[in-house]
């Protein structure tokens, strides 16, 4: 039987073409591509296949040298043939943009398979993340075990996370017609030609969402658990590494700066934005020429907002997306923005830290800080007044419905996206519960400093980073 060079690590073997197709996936590019740069197995190119992206996908890619191709109209097979023809590997892998490698053999395990001149093409383990739906968990843990197999009539293959060599291709290049499991078209041709197809579980990445359709959710989590209980299902990704991430504060700011015993009011929510280990940059927008000379002297980066965004009546959201328009204009592209006003100054140690770390974990779109509210709230609405709550006056340890107040001002995490959006908050937004009383305190005028500044002094004193 014919071999070839097997491929294992450094710039010995062949060269690899990674194939990544996206379409909008700013929030996971980032981190797949990172993780391509761990792998031990050095001798490679990366093809962006994108798919007129109308986010930060591109932009994000840019710096790991990609090449890019860019496609009008998606077939599955031909997006992939397409960035084929442009790659010059020896061995061609088929990686979803929104798919993380796990570690840093997974590239080497997944070609060194390729060193069997019979074997036509190989495919990796899909683990879900924590934050995956029960739905999704069972089509992962069920379809991609623990075993390695060689497959001689089974044409199950996924090019979320594939290789092939190129002389294969050559001879079985992807259907381009079909608007679905291409993967599983070229599969049965290949095995027609009485090739085989193995599955790699060592070369494992982690991937969002399911492969299948199904409604029952109840049957889902039953099987999940069962699964994790028999396998010993402990790798499941808890999502990007927080630390992995580019993290973006912004601060709005606006008129001259406060000041209490002559110390701007600014300085300590810049302090703990600087101080936060997940925080990369740090922005004032500001229209004062002096709170940008102070947000300067503190360390923190400067955007000068147009006095039409300092009207009463302009959002918060038009000065993030202002802010966020001008410093992506200035090459950073953020994974995730952190919001912080100055009106807020009590604010715990590690807060942003907190919840940044608790958004990533549990894969949520938006996080905001908040303080439960156990007495009972009414709503206004067009002078009429509802209770928002339940009826009675039960004990507040004996209620079911449960209010918080937002404090967006104190901390406020998101996706980049979600501020371009002007949604904010996304599908899946989350609160991060705040206990202390104090930290709702906010100080938005003169009269507010002089009967809070005692107060604000000792705070400033004990929770200086």
């Amino acid at each position: 039987m014919a071999k070839t060079p097997t491929a294992t690590s450094g710039n010995d073997g062949p060269l690899v073409s990674i194939i990544v197709r996206t379409k909008n996936e700013e929030r996971w590019i980032g981190s797949c591509l990172r993780a391509i740069q761990r792998q031990t197995y050095r001798n490679y190119e990366i093809i962006l296949v994108d798919n007129l992206s109308t986010d930060q996908t591109v932009a994000k890619a840019a710096p790991f040298g990609v090449k890019l191709v860019r496609i009008d109209k998606f077939l599955p097979g031909k997006s992939l043939n397409d960035g084929i023809r442009a790659s010059r590997g020896e061995i061609l892998v088929c990686l979803s943009g929104h798919c993380i490698p796990v570690n840093e053999v997974w590239l080497g395990n997944l070609v060194r398979n390729l060193g069997d001149s019979d074997v036509a093409g190989v495919y990796g383990r899909q683990e879900p993340l924590s934050f995956s739906s029960d739905l999704d968990k069972r089509d992962l843990l069920i379809t991609f075990g623990l075993d390695r197999k060689v497959q001689v009539r089974d044409s199950f293959f996924h090019n979320a996370n594939s290789a092939m060599r190129r002389a294969v291709w050559d001879r079985f290049p992807f259907d381009e017609t079909v608007t679905n499991i291409e993967d599983r078209v070229w599969a049965r041709q290949v095995l027609s030609a009485g090739m085989k197809i193995v599955y790699e579980p060592e070369a494992s990445v982690y991937h969002w969402h399911g492969i299948h359709q199904e409604m029952n959710s109840e049957r889902a989590r039953n099987v999940v658990r069962i699964m994790e209980q028999i396998d010993g299902t402990e790798r499941i990704g808890a999502g990007p590494d927080s630390a992995d991430l580019h993290v973006v504060a912004i601060v709005p700011s606006k008129g001259e700066p406060r000041r209490f015993n002559n110390a701007p009011l600014a300085l300590p929510t810049l302090r703990h934005a600087l101080a936060a280990k997940y925080v990369n940059h740090v922005f004032v927008a500001t229209d004062n020429d002096e709170m940008a000379a102070v947000a300067r002297s503190a360390g923190a980066g400067v955007i000068m907002r147009p006095p039409s965004l300092s009207e009463d009546y302009v959002d918060i959201v038009d000065v993030l997306q202002f802010a966020l328009e001008r410093i992506e204009a200035q090459g950073t592209v953020p994974d995730l923005v952190v919001a912080l006003e100055e009106t807020h100054p009590f604010r715990p140690i590690a807060l942003v830290d907190s919840m940044i770390a608790k958004l990533v974990k549990e894969g949520m779109d938006s996080l905001v800080a908040a303080k439960r509210e156990p007495r009972r709230v009414w709503l206004s609405d067009d002078g009429s007044i509802r209770d928002a709550g339940e009826g009675g006056f039960m004990p507040r340890q004996f209620k079911r419905t449960v209010a918080f107040i937002g404090l967006f001002g104190l901390a406020f995490v998101t996706h980049p996206s979600l501020i371009r959006s002007g949604s904010m908050f996304g599908g899946k937004a989350g609160i991060y519960e705040i206990d202390d009383p104090f930290c709702g305190i906010e100080i938005r005028s003169e009269e507010h400093l002089k009967k809070a500044g005692p107060l604000f002094e000792a705070w400033s004193r004990e929770t200086r980073p």
